[in-house]
């Protein structure tokens, strides 16, 4: 029911957010991304210590001088898991909108042009689930060599095709709608088509997708690294920060709190998109509302 004034006049509707975004694990995901987001910009500031300066006071325990401990080498944890942060999350973000763009371009023309284009992508993008997704990555990573660059570059080429086949499933069941088949009639281009009346509906779903990934491009971002396929030392990476670790078992904080800080967000945007799920899909929607 709309809201009215003392005197009757109707006042605008105020907004609300859907139910499933305002979820305690909405907030509580949108408040720790949020703070990492934070870290990553300021970590020059917040860090106590040069990421990468060796001193004599290596594999120190947790104290009041390192808060986190130092490595093998004497190196500030807590300043290399803040600065990690500026590796991890921003190359994250970075593969998963390259990912999101390369398939849904070609997702969107295959479902649209079908016949002879549709086959070519969907059997390259056959070809590329034929292969479990680490180890056609780690495969990848190996051939062009060790480094972040490479890393991003070969988690994209196993990424992307499953933005092509979420979108041409969509593309699919929207090409043949009145409004489309109008605006064909009316003799519009395919790309005009693709861009203003396909896009807007299936945004949502992709944006769904695309939020759940980050969580999976950090981990696997963070697993090249473990295997020495990713960030090349001194870099402050989590995944290689864990590998020492690993290798340094007595010493547990050096693995430890780097693994926490991928946990930390990796779960934050689970719940985030767990949450935009719920919002996005109406059938969800509808129950919780009922509920």
């Amino acid at each position: 029911m709309a809201r009215t004034s003392s005197d009757g006049t109707p006042l605008p509707s105020r907004f609300r957010y859907p139910r499933s975004l305002r979820s305690p694990l909405a907030v509580v995901g949108c408040v720790i991304v949020v703070i990492w987001l934070l870290i990553a910009v300021f970590a020059p500031l917040l860090s106590p210590a040069d990421p990468i300066l060796n001193t004599p006071n290596r594999l120190a325990p947790p104290s009041g001088d390192h808060l986190l401990g130092t490595d093998t080498l004497g190196r500030d944890v807590l300043s290399r898991v803040l600065y990690g942060s500026r590796v991890s999350i921003p190359l994250s973000l970075l593969l998963v909108v390259m990912s999101v763009t390369l398939g849904s371009v070609l997702g969107a023309i295959a479902g649209y042009f079908g016949k002879i284009v549709d086959e070519v992508i969907m059997r390259i993008t056959d070809l590329v689930f034929t292969f479990p997704t680490i180890i056609l990555a780690m495969v990848i990573a190996a051939v062009l060599g060790p480094s972040l660059q490479n890393a991003v570059v070969a988690m994209l080429i196993v990424t992307w095709p499953a933005y092509a086949r979420v979108m041409r499933s969509l593309v699919i069941s929207l090409r043949t709608r009145e409004y489309v088949l109008a605006d064909r009639l009316l003799g519009f281009s395919a790309w005009r088509i693709l861009g203003v009346d396909i896009t807007p509906n299936v945004l949502g779903s992709i944006v769904v997708l695309a939020t759940l990934d980050v969580g999976t491009s950090i981990l696997l971002l963070s697993g090249l690294s473990y295997l020495g396929l990713g960030a090349v030392p001194p870099t402050a990476e989590w995944g290689s920060m864990i590998a020492v670790g690993t290798q340094n078992m007595d010493q547990w904080w050096i693995a430890v709190f780097p693994g926490l800080a991928i946990l930390s967000i990796v779960l934050a945007v689970n719940f985030i998109g767990d949450s935009l799920r719920d919002a996005l899909d109406p059938q969800t929607a509808g129950s919780m509302r009922a509920a």
